[in-house]
């Protein structure tokens, strides 16, 4: 087997195959690299083939009429996105953008089609993946239609506190550097409106900021003023995406 397709065989999407499907797969898969802020694909990109990240991060977003960002998510390494490909075969709904140099491989529509026909895990991984999807853009478009903006934000750092939580010293530091402007965008606000709450929150003792750093100093609090069970929390520090191949 190739070894530049390494990271195929360990996706948990790919990781039940044969060894013959995953020779079959590889030769028919892709491997594109991109420096930061570089975009992976457009609205108007034909919607092929679903990626696989495996080193970076990606962010989907939508750009509003007046050029307004909308951030729909991060995409971190071992993570699929453009999976909508395996049901359409039109063209891309939003923006990917590297926010770190990134490696993706694009594997082409038809290839996955075939594997969830043949698969059933396969098939179920995907369908798992676009629910969990689905309920997340639904959760947030009910915050967006429902909830203040203080309630909004408090809504997305417990959020990310499930996928980028770490333990410190302070409490619960998120293990992501988002500016003030990519969490308005997450939440449908301004930056100048997240700076207050944030501010707001700091001064309550919620939170600490620190150079786009941000620490969740009392969890429970922050849940139980939104009417959320308090997330799970990490018991020690992550380790690194185990899609990383070591050295």
């Amino acid at each position: 087997m190739d070894d530049r397709f390494w990271y195929l065989k360990n996706s948990d999407l790919f990781n039940r195959l044969s060894p013959e499907q995953i020779l079959q797969l590889e030769s028919r898969c892709r491997i594109r690299s991109f420096e930061r802020r570089n975009l992976v694909y457009l609205p108007a990109d034909a919607s092929n083939a679903v990626l696989l990240l495996v080193s970076g991060r990606v962010k989907l977003y939508h750009l509003t009429s007046e050029g307004k960002e909308t951030l729909l998510g991060l995409i971190e390494p071992g993570e699929l996105f453009g999976e909508l490909a395996v049901l359409d075969s039109g063209r891309r709904d939003e923006f990917a953008e590297t926010m770190l140099k990134s490696t993706v491989i694009l594997v082409p529509r038809d290839a996955v089609q075939k594997l969830m026909e043949e698969q059933a895990v396969v098939s179920l991984a995907v369908t798992r993946l676009m629910g969990l999807r689905r309920q997340r853009m639904e959760r947030r478009l009910k915050s967006l239609l429902f909830c203040s903006n203080r309630e909004r934000l408090i809504h997305l750092l417990l959020e990310l506190t499930s996928k980028y939580g770490q333990r410190s010293a302070d409490g619960i530091q998120l293990g992501i550097r988002l500016s003030h402007q990519e969490l308005a965008s997450m939440i449908g606000s301004t930056r100048e409106t997240v700076t207050v709450t944030l501010g707001d929150l700091q001064l309550e003792g919620s939170v600490i900021v620190r150079r786009r750093q941000i620490i969740l100093t009392n969890v429970d609090r922050l849940a139980t003023s939104i009417g959320e069970p308090v997330p799970l929390q990490p018991d020690i520090q992550p380790q690194e995406p185990r899609l990383l191949k070591p050295t």
